[in-house]
């Protein structure tokens, strides 16, 4: 008697790429390819997410495994970029290409467009952490004149308050850049990375895992999981759209100061993790200012997190530094402060030349919560917005600032994963990036006008400042504008 046994299936390893996409130019589209599959989006004004598989059966040629997926970005038929990277089915690894690491994929200006994307390698997956790579795309209108877009000059809309504006804003702004940490690690060598991240939880996670000394060789892994929320430089974030920045401006480390690894200044401190010198940040804003003479920007100094070893500068130390960056616009800007800001038409501070509005420390009703941030998907920043954004809650305040990110490196686990399986594309940060504003973007888009009114000042933050936030804050202030 003949068997009848049925032939054992057997799955062929495969890597999962997840695709997060947003286009808001008419006529793009956006072709996504890995072997012998190809996915095309063009829905405007639309958040769409999909996957494709690298799959060791579509892969061609003997012994490889190594499959390539792709992005392309056509306006009206012809291509604005090609992105691509190497995924191995076998490994998960993701590496070649011209995304392999997050410094590589600067925004892309094409025209009046921009290309804003980036690539998150999970490899192997690891607990708590996606086990698809993360890949996230949007195209939009280059923002860098969007106030004059929605409020012309000699327009109804200019004679509205200045509070009627959704400003996009760029998340620990002064976090864009390895630079001088690379500096101080250099000169100083690891062991410093304890004193410069001051986060006990996660260093004892990754303490658990590995030796004193092996914590030295990784230091940078360690910065760069926590700290690194930009990619862009602050003349892109600007022309991206960016117009709402927290900064927090403070001298570095007494441990670090008696080194000479850095200049004695001011820099933008991430715990005690220094990013962007402050001079260079104001230098960069007065340049932008004096190029767009329609739009106004707004800055926030505070210390959150700062160690008390990090000196905060005195408001003489303050004014020294904005006075400083003024000297350039000789008398074409004038700083002005929360009551500008709250009392003003938008035409108003163009005319007073108050087009730069600095603060500090003021009260404003922030959507942030350590346990609703601490999140990889982005359901409990959702959850959180409709219980925290309430008319009680934003009466008094000087404004409203929703914030989009994930906090992912408030889960040490997620921390130590990306740092210790680390390449240049693991930040736990950028992990959540994709699937976050997949969630919090559409629900600002549809909510907002509802839970915020039009009086105040609302301001939509995100870690790696894109175009689709910025998008959604423009089409918002349009509406506030009209109402």
């Amino acid at each position: 008697m003949g068997c009848t046994c049925s032939k054992p299936v057997i799955n062929m390893p495969s890597k999962g790429v997840q695709i997060f996409t947003y286009i808001g130019v008419p006529g793009v589209s956006i072709e996504l390819s890995v072997p012998k599959q190809t996915v095309k989006v063009d829905q405007v004004n639309q958040f769409w997410s999909g996957s494709l598989e690298v799959d060791l059966r579509a892969i061609t040629g003997f012994l490889n495994t190594k499959g390539r997926f792709t992005f392309k970005v056509f306006r009206n038929g012809a291509q604005l970029t090609e992105q691509w990277v190497e995924v191995n089915a076998l490994t998960g690894d993701a590496s070649g290409g011209t995304m392999d690491t997050i410094a590589n994929t600067p925004s892309i200006f094409a025209g009046d467009a921009v290309i804003t994307y980036g690539l998150y390698e999970a490899g192997p997956g690891h607990d708590v952490l996606p086990n698809r790579h993360q890949c996230y795309i949007t195209v939009t209108f280059n923002h860098a004149d969007w106030m004059r877009a929605v409020a012309p000059p000699g327009s109804p809309q200019e004679n509205k308050p200045f509070g009627r504006l959704v400003l996009p804003s760029a998340h620990d702004v002064g976090m864009n850049s390895m630079e001088n940490s690379d500096k101080v690690l250099q000169k100083v060598g690891g062991a410093i990375v304890g004193t410069m991240i001051r986060n006990d939880r996660i260093l004892k996670e990754i303490t658990d895992a590995v030796s004193g000394p092996a914590i030295n060789l990784i230091a940078p892994n360690i910065i760069y999981s926590l700290a690194i929320t930009q990619k862009d430089s602050l003349e892109t974030m600007l022309a991206i759209g960016a117009r709402y920045f927290e900064y927090r401006p403070a001298h570095c480390h007494a441990a670090i100061i008696p080194t000479g690894a850095l200049p004695d200044r001011l820099y933008f401190q991430h715990a005690a993790i220094p990013g962007m010198p402050y001079d260079a940040f104001l230098r960069g804003v007065v340049s932008f200012l004096l190029a767009h003479p329609t739009e106004i920007i707004v800055v926030q100094l505070r210390w959150d997190g700062v160690p008390a070893e990090c000196k905060r500068p005195d408001d003489n130390e303050q004014r020294q530094y904005l006075d400083e960056a003024l000297r350039a616009a000789n008398g074409q800007l004038v700083v002005g402060g929360l009551d500008d800001m709250r009392q003003s038409t938008i035409g108003q501070l163009r005319a007073n030349k108050k087009r730069l509005i600095v603060m500090v420390n003021v009260d404003s009703l922030s959507t942030y919560t350590d346990e609703g941030n601490a999140t990889l998907n982005g359901d409990s920043i959702v959850a959180a917005f409709p219980r925290l954004l309430t008319p009680d809650n934003e009466r008094g305040k000087a404004f409203i600032n929703i914030q989009c990110q994930a906090t992912a490196t408030n889960i040490p686990k997620a921390v130590a994963y990306s740092v210790l399986e680390a390449s240049t594309t693991t930040s736990c940060i950028l992990s959540t990036k994709g699937v976050c504003d997949s969630k919090t973007l559409p629900w600002c888009r549809d909510n907002v006008l509802r839970t915020c009114g039009t009086e105040q000042v609302v301001v939509m933050m995100n870690d790696f400042i894109d175009g689709a936030t910025a998008d959604v804050a423009v089409q918002l202030s349009k509406q506030r504008l009209d109402k």
